[in-house]
């Protein structure tokens, strides 16, 4: 199965800052499962929240709070997903998780929903 690593997580100001996220598959196809990227807030009992998924044919739905501000994308030739996060605020601090399920399962913004998750990268939006 795939194997997912996140990368590009940082410390950047609100009001306008910016970052991309990379995430990078091995030992599977990307493009054959549904990718998501979920977040989990640094406070105590946070759950964590989907934030936008792409499926097998390249269908994008997003987390009505990153919606015009995050874009999803994926290079099926670097075998990598990515996570382009503009006009970033505070409450988008937290840890940035990769997650992949089978392509034929389809996409959910359900954490449960994922079997596969790669080990995250912080990201922190100071005001």
């Amino acid at each position: 199965q795939v194997q997912l690593l996140e990368s590009g997580g940082d410390s950047v100001q609100a009001g306008g800052g910016s970052l991309r996220l990379s995430c990078a598959a091995s030992g599977d196809t990307a493009s054959s499962y549904c990718m998501a990227w979920f977040r989990v807030p640094p406070r105590p009992g946070e759950v964590l929240e989907g934030v936008a998924t792409i499926d097998s044919e390249g269908s994008i739905a997003y987390s009505q709070s990153v919606q015009g501000r995050f874009t999803l994308s994926r290079d099926n030739s670097k075998n990598a997903l990515y996570l382009q996060m503009n006009s970033l605020k505070p409450e988008d601090t937290g840890m940035y998780f990769c997650a992949a399920r089978r392509g034929d399962l389809g996409c959910a913004l359900s954490s449960t929903a994922y079997a596969i998750w790669g080990r995250g990268t912080r990201v922190t939006v100071s005001s």
